[in-house]
């Protein structure tokens, strides 16, 4: 038996990776962060899996379910929403498996911020302009940030920034990159990128909350900010240029 953590992807049910697709449709048991997880991922599941939704459940609760399945011999797909890598609580679920001794893999998926770039049309590093992303977040009720993982501290730097779980401290996020980024710099909200209400709203640091009050939108939303979201005029990458030698270009 084993436990199979599986990013979901960003929303879109065909966003899933190949081997996440097919672990879903060989497990017996699928748990889902149904909060978060649209249910058409669930489509990928054989008739006659059972479904588990956890978003009502604690973490006892869940691991109550990896016992009971381990003691069945019945795999289990564990689907989370974007990729594993990132804000997706899978780090304290693998250490009650190390503690149980019960197996487990992982099976990345497409992150959020990927889905919410493509959705803006946008290349997120831009030769000479923008060649760093942070992915971040502010403080909420689930999980204080670090001391020294700040908003102004990562802004200093210039890097683009993608804010995750943050729409609702947007006037903070406004408040702090300001006086770092300048009031024209360029920033776009991606709310539910690739699912069917995607919605996008673009701006300034100087409109932005305007704009946002106008049309809201809740929760699963991205905040980008970078002067490379609005770039245009810019030198093209040395990658394909004729006169770049590198190792599959032979230029003699």
């Amino acid at each position: 038996m084993t436990v199979h953590f599986i990013g979901a992807g960003p929303g879109a049910a065909d966003l899933i990776t190949v081997r996440g697709m097919k672990l879903l449709g060989a497990c017996p048991v699928c748990l889902y962060a149904g909060s978060i997880v649209p249910p058409e991922m669930l489509a990928w599941c054989s008739p006659g899996t059972r479904l588990v939704d956890t978003a009502p459940m604690s973490l006892d609760e869940i691991e109550a379910e990896y016992r009971k399945a381990h003691a069945a011999g019945e795999d289990v797909a564990r689907l989370h929403s974007g990729d594993l890598s990132v804000w997706s609580a899978v780090a304290e679920q693998m250490r009650r498996l190390d503690a149980l001794d019960i197996p487990y893999t992982l099976t990345p998926g497409v992150p959020a911020f990927a889905a919410a770039a493509a959705a803006l049309g946008r290349e997120l590093t831009i030769p000479t302009q923008a060649q760093s992303l942070v992915l971040t977040r502010v403080s909420g009720r689930a999980s204080p940030m670090p001391e020294r993982e700040t908003l102004a501290g990562f802004g200093a730097t210039g890097a683009t920034l993608a804010i995750h779980l943050a729409i609702h401290a947007l006037d903070q996020v406004v408040a702090e990159l300001t006086p770092l980024y300048g009031a024209d710099c360029p920033v776009a909200i991606v709310f539910h990128a690739s699912w069917p209400d995607e919605k996008i709203i673009r701006g300034t640091l100087a409109d932005i909350a305007e704009r946002f009050a106008a049309d809201p939108v809740e929760r699963t939303a991205i905040i980008f900010v970078g002067h490379g979201l609005g770039a245009a005029d810019f030198r093209e990458s040395s990658l394909y240029d004729p006169d770049y030698q590198r190792r599959f270009r032979d230029r003699r």
